[in-house]
C-alpha cells in the first residue's frame, strides 16, 4: 500500500464523507491516454515559454471533466480542515473561510486533455493565507488535497506558495458551480488543471510526495504544461 492509500482511509472515515464510485470506463479512457502518450509533441522548451503550452488548443468554453461524480455541497455546511506535518492543525467553516479576505486573480488554465482557456477571472482565498495559518513543519514538502468526490492530488509547498494560487469560490463573477468544483476548488494556474482539485474539503501536509489518484495511475507527479509533464 502506498502513502496515498494509507492516507486515504482516515480521510474517508471523516464525518460526513461518503466516497462516490467512479465510472471504470472513463478511468480506462484516461489510462489509455497515458499508455499512448496522447497529446505529447516533444516540443517542450521551458526556456521559450509561450502563453499556449505545447500540444494545447485554446477554447472559449469551460469544459466539464469528471468521472461522473459531482458532489452537491451546501455552502452553509461546507468546511475545510488541515493537518499532518504542521504546527497548527485547524478547521474553518464557510463564514470563517471567507473572513480571511477574498482576492481577485486573472489567469489562464491548461487541461492535460489538451484545452487551454485564457483570462479566467477567479475570486477566492490565497493559498499562502491558509499556509500562514497552518504553519507547515520544516520537514513538510508537499500537501495532499482531498475532495468530497474521493479524489486527491499532492502538490509541493513551493508550487502552493506561488502568488496566484487560490482556493477559489467564484469564477467570472459568479459563485463556482457544482460541475466546476464548487463551493471551493483549488486553482494552480501554472500546472495542468487536474492539480486544481475540485470540491476541496481537506489538506494534509507530508514529508515527501505520496502522489494522488491520477499520479498513481500514470500521470506526472508535478504537471508543468510547458515541460509537457502530462505523464510520468
Amino acid at each position: 500500500m502506498n502513502l496515498y492509500d494509507r492516507f486515504r482511509h482516515p480521510v474517508e472515515r471523516s464525518p460526513g464523507f461518503d466516497p462516490i464510485p467512479v465510472k471504470p470506463r472513463l478511468v480506462a479512457v484516461k489510462q489509455q491516454a497515458v499508455a499512448e502518450g496522447k497529446r505529447l509533441t516533444g516540443q517542450a522548451d521551458p526556456a521559450r515559454r509561450k502563453r499556449l503550452p505545447p500540444g494545447q488548443e485554446r477554447v472559449t468554453s469551460f469544459p466539464v471533466l469528471d468521472l461522473g461524480s459531482r458532489p452537491l455541497i451546501d455552502r452553509n455546511s461546507w468546511s475545510i480542515t488541515w493537518g499532518g506535518l504542521c504546527a497548527a492543525p485547524g478547521k474553518l467553516d464557510w463564514q470563517e473561510f471567507n473572513n480571511i479576505g477574498p482576492v481577485d486573480k486573472l489567469c489562464d488554465i491548461h487541461c492535460v486533455t489538451g484545452w487551454s482557456r485564457f483570462d479566467n477571472r477567479w475570486r477566492g482565498i490565497l493559498m499562502t493565507a491558509l499556509l500562514d495559518r497552518a504553519r507547515p513543519a520544516p520537514q513538510a514538502t508537499h500537501a495532499i488535497f482531498k475532495g468530497h468526490d474521493g479524489f486527491g492530488t499532492a502538490l509541493t509547498l513551493t508550487d502552493l506558495k506561488q502568488p496566484d494560487v487560490l482556493l477559489a469560490t467564484d469564477w467570472e463573477g459568479r459563485p463556482l458551480t457544482r460541475e466546476h468544483g464548487g463551493p471551493v476548488r483549488l486553482v494552480v494556474p501554472h500546472l495542468y488543471f487536474w492539480k486544481s482539485a475540485k470540491w476541496v474539503k481537506q489538506i494534509w501536509f507530508t514529508e515527501g510526495d505520496p502522489g494522488g489518484y491520477w499520479e498513481n495511475r500514470g500521470y506526472h507527479h508535478r504537471g508543468d504544461p510547458w515541460k509537457e509533464e502530462r505523464y510520468g
